[in-house]
């Protein structure tokens, strides 16, 4: 069993609804959708080219799925999670955009924000202490050879090579899309996601992941307001 760290919005959000038609699972439910084609993108090709982002799940990384360190429990870590949650204040990004990144898209901060780096650098740093170190073929996943010195060492310390300044916020929407058919997929991703680029985007929540066993397709464990601390205080 794995656990991450991720934003996700709320499951009755119109992103998580518009998301989880395109990709054809929620997350949340874990119920599977069917897939009709869009413009000149069939079926078979959209479900072949979002099988990656529909397993784990729509969502933004701050901690990579990671499983427990030895002596650390579920439990711990749902309690963790909450404090992590109540302390942390809500923030807008200011505007998403559809960007590729290399061979895959995503939605991405337009700008640089600020909140949103101090947020991931808080959950790789908060949540570590439950991380097990990466086995050898976890680590040889993320082919280490090929990756800049820096990455490199974030992998081996951290278990994610791309945290801190190498961190890019990103809401997958795709696995590696063929060079030929990226100019499509472009323009069914730009249609489909209109009501959502050039928008802000509220972080106002935070989801706990769980993959229950390898290769599962990851489901929400809990998704809590940021916040909570300052309500209470307010209160």
């Amino acid at each position: 069993m794995r656990y991450a760290i991720y934003f996700a919005p709320p499951a009755d959000d119109r992103l998580s609804q518009t998301a989880a038609r395109w990709l054809g699972r929620d997350a949340f439910t874990g119920e599977t959708s069917e897939f009709p084609a869009l413009a000149d993108l069939d079926a078979d090709t959209r479900h072949a080219l979002t099988a990656d982002p529909r397993r784990y799940g729509f969502h933004g990384t701050l901690k990579a799925p990671f499983a427990l360190a030895d002596g650390r429990s579920e439990a711990e870590l749902v309690a963790a999670f909450e404090a992590f949650a109540a302390d942390v204040e809500p923030f807008e990004i200011p505007e998403l955009t559809l960007h590729q990144l290399g061979p895959f898209f995503a939605l991405v901060s337009a700008t640089h924000c600020e909140p949103l780096q101090n947020l991931a650098a808080q959950a790789v740093q908060y949540f570590e202490p439950f991380r097990a170190p990466l086995s050898a073929a976890d680590m040889a996943r993320r082919n280490p050879e090929k990756l800049p010195e820096r990455q490199r060492e974030y992998l081996k310390k951290w278990g994610y090579p791309y945290v801190f300044e190498e961190f890019q916020f990103h809401l997958t929407l795709t696995g590696p899309v063929p060079t030929e058919t990226a100019k499509t997929m472009r323009t069914v991703l730009d249609s489909t996601f209109a009501d959502h680029i050039g928008d802000p985007l509220d972080v106002t929540s935070v989801a706990l992941f769980v993959e229950p066993h390898r290769g599962a397709p990851f489901l929400v464990h809990s998704l809590l307001p940021l916040g909570g601390a300052t309500q209470r205080k307010i209160a």
